[in-house]
């Protein structure tokens, strides 16, 4: 059963918007002056941050003139990147209310609000018409929703004939227990892990084609090596970051998810898939 509820509290901090702004001037920045690309290194809330968000991007294939989706966006981060780089109109939408309501504020401060629109939504429900979208992703969502088959359809329904939906998700690649917490659950009970294959028969199912899958464990152990390094050298993490998002327990959190990756019980892994119906 999805409870909405329990996501939402996981992520839930009540004075987000006010930790950011305190980042922004750690940065010596303003709200008025802040960028993007500022903002990646707390909005972009996946394991590879924005290079992850690119790389899938970029196989996605956009242009301007495409209507994207941002399925569970988060703070808008990926959302405000596609917009400024590809000149899209993005709609995001996320279970967590503070996401969207701080999501909606920086887009203000970067003065994107007029081309990303967020919205608090269920992404196995979405209010959207039929063949809405003509490209759609998600970033580090399908963990916290255990019908991977109603999000699949949902996605489908939304998009438009030959639209193409990327994918890129911790996913359970081999034995082993994980410790919670980790970034998206305080508890087993918030995890919805699934293997690839069990991706691959949702989304079959729905009425798409898996186009290509991709392994990104070599990847994650890199950049969570080069993230270390980084913090250690400069005696601390920097004023904006995911520790910031992830709240006190970040370290706890971050170690439990990189153990977990590291004994090849998990692994980001990228999917694209292509809607081929009507």
């Amino acid at each position: 059963m999805h409870d909405a509820r329990l996501v939402a509290s996981h992520y839930t901090h009540g004075d987000l918007l006010d930790r950011i702004t305190a980042g922004v001037t750690g940065l010596g920045k303003t709200p008025g002056t802040v960028t993007v690309d500022d903002l990646g290194a707390v909005d972009e809330f996946h394991i590879g941050g924005r290079a992850a968000t690119a790389e899938l991007l970029d196989r996605v294939g956009l242009d301007a003139d495409h209507h994207v989706l941002d399925v569970g966006c988060g703070l808008g981060g990926a959302s405000r990147f596609v917009a400024e780089r590809f000149g899209c109109r993005v709609t995001g939408i996320d279970l967590t209310a503070e996401f969207v309501d701080t999501g909606r504020v920086l887009c203000e401060w970067v003065g994107l609000a007029d081309r990303v629109r967020l919205h608090h939504e269920d992404a196995t429900a979405m209010s959207f018409a039929p063949e809405s979208f003509d490209r759609a992703y998600m970033l580090h969502v399908g963990m916290n929703i255990p019908d991977k088959r109603a999000l699949a359809a949902d996605v489908y329904r939304v998009l438009r004939p030959g639209a193409i939906l990327g994918i890129y998700d911790v996913m359970r690649v081999g034995p082993g227990e994980l410790e919670y917490p980790v970034p998206w659950a305080s508890a087993a009970a918030g995890s919805a892990l699934a293997t690839a294959h069990e991706y691959r028969q949702a989304a079959e199912a729905a009425g798409f084609r898996v186009l290509e899958e991709r392994d990104r464990r070599a990847f994650a152990l890199e950049f969570f090596a080069r993230m270390r390094e980084r913090i250690e050298a400069a005696g601390g993490p920097p004023p904006l970051g995911l520790h910031v998002i992830l709240g006190a327990r970040a370290p706890e959190k971050l170690r439990n998810m990189v153990a977990g990756i590291a004994s090849g019980a998990i692994a980001p892994v990228e999917l694209l898939l292509q809607k081929v119906g009507g």
